[in-house]
């Protein structure tokens, strides 16, 4: 009496839990548009909306809806109703109501979703003092993060790839995800001193990489029960990372460092959650990062001007810091000299304004009236607001043949070029790869850093031609979230340079 039944409900009780789920579903797809709020577009679909259509082609159908509604509306996607804010100088609304539209609350569901972390949702100054570890990843730190990348990479690249003399032919996106993947654990977490250390990093890659991809489900409705072996790659990557094995690994990082000592003041040393934070934290350093050099390089092979004009530039900073290319590996340049680079940074920038869907997003707390110059907007209680940046990506007023990639496109006068205008009105936001306010990428130097070492590495040391001749496009399953895998892999060769 008063227990639970653990028996299979009978057909008139399943069909009675379904009829009631569908009546749920369809009093929520039952939602007029109020006076105030933006136009609403829901499709005929209980729950999943116009999640579909979105999904086939993103970007021309949100152009498409802009077109017929305007900069501000509402659509169901996925019984979710997101308000979509893509003139960009309305972005500030979003910074402006900050307290209304909360970043914290939508990421901390994320992660509870996609990492198992569930004690930040209830732990305001634990987020905080987790938030504060970022600073680590700026200034003399990241000075510091600059010389083990080097290491790392030197170790990467004279233990196996510059023996290569002869044509070596792999797939580009799998290769990109080897290096970045060693080099960024072994970066941000500490050095694997076992004699094994290629098989560790080798399994745990490949368990991470079947892990990410399922993100985008992850991160979506479905429970986790649902997605096949998921749950158990989860689980098996979390206890990779926990304090008791991570302790094996030498000379962690400061911002590591900090990190593991905040978590074991909020938790016992042992708690199987420490390791669910160090997960979140590698897919943040990893999961961009991969799609982002595969796109550099592509386009670099696919574009023998960018490639002669990048090698170039490459030639003349190591000739002016008197470093030559010799047979080993010997490159060494300050961050500073990094950022001299700037035709190296306007390739890495257009690849990103390219394949970059990164979306910056709030959850509404309040119902609230967006106050703009042009038209109030009034948005819902449990609703989201998105900010869509690919639309600005591809905007022909700002971007002269949105659509080609241009690797000198942020360069003007031999330098960055920083000045994009819309309606003659110069814009404060033009390219938006890394988020927006409170959300914005915290590694983002790092990353950066990080392809412009790796493409200098190849690019001097390296011959590289592209095999595959075939078309290659984005793959939209992670729309909303982040930089876009290609829609299938492609085949390239290398050899080290007589």
């Amino acid at each position: 009496m008063g227990r639970f039944s653990l028996e299979p409900l009978s057909l008139p009780g399943l069909a009675l839990a379904t009829a009631l789920l569908l009546l749920a579903l369809c009093l929520r797809a039952r939602r007029t548009r109020r006076p105030g709020e933006p136009p609403l577009i829901k499709g005929w679909l209980p729950y999943l909306g116009m999640a579909l259509k979105f999904q086939k082609d993103p970007l021309n159908y949100i152009k498409t809806l802009q077109k017929q509604h305007g900069d501000i509306f509402t659509v169901l996607l996925g019984g979710k109703y997101i308000t979509f804010i893509l003139d960009p100088f309305q972005y500030p609304l979003v910074l402006k109501n900050h307290k209304q539209l909360s970043f914290r609350e939508f990421t901390n569901k994320l992660l509870m979703k996609a990492f198992s972390i569930k004690k930040l949702s209830e732990n305001d100054e634990m987020n905080d003092e987790l938030h504060l570890c970022y600073q680590l990843l700026q200034g003399k730190s990241l000075d510091t993060l600059l010389e083990n990348l080097m290491q790392n990479l030197k170790q990467v690249f004279e233990g196996r790839l510059l023996k290569t003399t002869s044509w070596d032919t792999a797939q580009l996106f799998t290769f990109c995800s080897s290096i970045i993947f060693e080099i960024t654990f072994t970066t941000i977490h500490g050095n694997i001193l076992a004699g094994n250390r290629k098989k560790l990093i080798s399994e745990l890659r490949d368990d991470f990489l079947k892990f990410d991809d399922k993100f985008p489900y992850l991160v979506s409705d479905i429970p986790i029960e649902l997605l096949g072996n998921t749950k158990s790659l989860q689980k098996k990557l979390i206890k990779c990372l926990t304090s008791e094995n991570l302790a094996k690994l030498q000379g962690w990082p400061e911002v590591f460092q900090m990190r593991q000592d905040i978590l074991e003041k909020y938790y016992v040393r042992e708690d199987f959650e420490i390791g669910a934070h160090h997960l979140g934290f590698l897919w943040a350093s990893v999961a961009n990062t991969i799609p982002t050099m595969f796109w550099a390089m592509y386009y670099l092979l696919q574009h023998p001007e960018a490639m002669s004009a990048v090698r170039d530039e490459i030639d003349r900073l190591l000739q002016s810091t008197g470093q030559k290319k010799g047979s080993g590996f010997s490159i060494h340049l300050t961050r500073e000299q990094l950022d001299s680079l700037i035709c190296l940074e306007s390739t890495i920038l257009e690849a990103l304004r390219l394949c970059s869907f990164s979306t910056t997003i709030r959850f509404v707390q309040e119902d609230l009236t967006l106050n703009s110059e042009i038209k109030d907007s009034c948005v819902r209680k449990g609703d989201l607001v998105a900010i869509f940046p690919p639309v600005l990506h591809v905007d022909p007023e700002v971007f002269e043949a949105p659509e080609e990639f241009r690797y000198d496109r942020f360069i003007e006068d031999g330098k960055k070029k920083t000045t994009f205008y819309k309606r003659g009105k110069k814009l404060k936001c033009y390219l938006m790869p890394f988020g927006y306010g409170a959300s914005k990428c915290p590694g983002r130097f790092l990353a950066v850093i990080e392809i412009k070492q790796l493409l200098i590495v190849l690019l001097t040391y390296f011959d590289l031609e592209i095999v595959d001749n075939k078309p290659i496009e984005l793959n939209y399953n992670r729309i909303m979230f982040g930089i876009q895998h290609p829609d299938s892999d492609v085949l390239f060769r290398y050899k080290v340079k007589s």
